[in-house]
């Protein structure tokens, strides 16, 4: 799926079209002003399903980063801190 461009004076006198044609799955409208890419359009599920692989990816990026530095855990280092994390909770709760 391409981009396509628009000027912003085009998306300014047809902003209610651009939408509709974005979340009809047209695809992103890249806003131009003055010549020069100024700001993209693009529908909120597609913006949630990009964030939500940025997100992944800075994790897989911790992640690798952890690892290279020797800071990981056992599953068992993991549980036992949840559990005494959770006791203490409810200890305080009660």
């Amino acid at each position: 799926m391409s981009v396509r461009a628009q000027s912003v004076s085009y998306v300014k006198s047809h902003l209610a079209q651009v939408i509709e044609e974005v979340r009809g799955g047209a695809g992103p409208i890249l806003v131009t002003q003055k010549g020069a890419s100024a700001a993209v359009i693009e529908d909120a599920a597609a913006y949630q399903r990009t964030q939500d692989a940025l997100a992944m990816l800075k994790l897989v990026a911790i992640a690798k980063h952890s690892v290279a530095s020797g800071k990981t855990y056992t599953h068992k280092q993991v549980f036992a801190e949840a559990r005494a994390r959770l006791k203490e909770r409810l200890a305080e709760q009660a």
